[in-house]
C-alpha cells in the first residue's frame, strides 16, 4: 500500500514538499516513481529513484527544480518541489515495483499505485 501526502495550493514561484509511505518490508528493494495526471491529460512521469535510492531520473519539465529523494529506513519517499508554476498542477501519485532490474520511466511498468494527492499552482 502507499500513501502520499502533502499537496496543497501554493502560488506559482513557491515550493511544497509531497511524500508516500509505502507498506512492506522489502521497501529497499522497489524503484520509486513519481507521476502526474493533469485533468484532459496522460499520465506523465516526472521523478523515479532507483531501491537504493543512488538514480534519479527527472522528467526535462521538472529538471532543476524537484528534488526526489527516499529514506529506505522509514519506507518513504519525497518529492521537493520548488519554482513551481501552474503547468505543475496535477494529481501526483507515487508508484512502485519491486525488481533487480533497471527501473523504468513508463507508467504501465509499476504494479503498485497510491491514491494521489492533488498539487494546485496559481
Amino acid at each position: 500500500q502507499l500513501v502520499e501526502s502533502g499537496g496543497g495550493s501554493v502560488q506559482a514561484r513557491g515550493s511544497l514538499n509531497i511524500s508516500c509511505v509505502a507498506s512492506t518490508d522489502t521497501y529497499s528493494h522497489y524503484c520509486m516513481g513519481w507521476f502526474r495526471q493533469a485533468p484532459g491529460k496522460e499520465r506523465e512521469g516526472v521523478a523515479r529513484m532507483s531501491p537504493g535510492g543512488s538514480t534519479t531520473y527527472y522528467a526535462d519539465s521538472v529538471k532543476g527544480r524537484f528534488t526526489g529523494s527516499r529514506d529506505n529506513a522509514k519506507n518513504t519517499l519525497y518529492l521537493q518541489m520548488s519554482s513551481l508554476k501552474p503547468e505543475d498542477t496535477a494529481m501526483y501519485y507515487c508508484a512502485a515495483r519491486k525488481t533487480r532490474a533497471a527501473c523504468s520511466t513508463a507508467s504501465s511498468w509499476y504494479d503498485y499505485w497510491g491514491q494521489g494527492t492533488q498539487v494546485t499552482v496559481s
